[in-house]
């Protein structure tokens, strides 16, 4: 047997396969030109040639700079949740190092991360100012909105929080929490301990609970 039949035969992708791999590439593309450039910035021709193919591939696949920039943000949103899943999903509830890690997890993502957070805040105004695309906004992140509320859900339970505490509604607070600690850290990081992020939800969670206790009679 000769050295070339001994290599592997590179198997053809099929279409769904070369799609996602096309879409793949432009999303790392975009996340690499928008972190220089920022939103506004940054151009179609840049992200598509940065990635290695036409304008028309980049529209074919996401029909705008804003979608493609959506669904850059639902995909960051969703490996972070994913993460504050799993981290839940380690340690009891209650006993302090689940939200020890969800603080580090804050952490990361304010000092490592430190391109996402001015371009998710640079979007926002464009997308005020758009609100046709403040509308599309909203249904992209539905997404990791629904992941969020999930794992919400279970900590609402694990907690014994009375049936009628709204995930969603819980989901809005903490996602207003990470992403306001987050821009905060930022400007003044001593005002944001690694600890901050994780005692605050305690203190949401015992409120929730706190909230269902009988109210005091004049005769107590």
């Amino acid at each position: 047997m000769n050295a070339e039949s001994e290599e592997p035969v590179r198997r053809r992708l099929s279409r769904a396969e070369a799609k996602a791999r096309t879409r793949a590439l432009l999303l790392d593309a975009a996340a690499r030109v928008f972190a220089r450039k920022g939103f506004t910035g940054a151009s179609v021709e840049e992200i598509a040639e940065s990635a290695g193919f036409s304008i028309g591939a980049l529209y074919s696949n996401f029909g705008s700079k804003e979608a493609l920039f959506l669904e850059l943000l639902s995909h960051r949103q969703t490996d972070r949740i994913a993460e504050a899943a799993q981290t839940l999903d380690r340690y009891e509830p209650g006993t302090g190092e689940a939200a020890a890690e969800l603080g580090r997890l804050l952490i990361d993502v304010a000092d490592k991360d430190i391109d996402f957070a001015p371009l998710q805040a640079e979007f926002w105004l464009y997308a005020v100012r758009n609100p046709h695309v403040l509308e599309s906004m909203a249904a992209n992140l539905s997404g990791p909105r629904r992941a969020l509320e999930g794992v919400i859900s279970t900590s609402l339970a694990q907690q014994g929080a009375p049936a009628g505490v709204s995930a969603e509604a819980v989901a809005t607070v903490v996602a207003a929490l990470f992403g306001g600690l987050v821009r905060q850290r930022r400007i003044d990081p001593d005002s944001v301990p690694e600890e901050l992020f994780g005692q605050a939800l305690k203190w949401l969670f015992v409120g929730i609970n706190a909230g269902t206790a009988p109210a005091a009679t004049d005769g107590d």
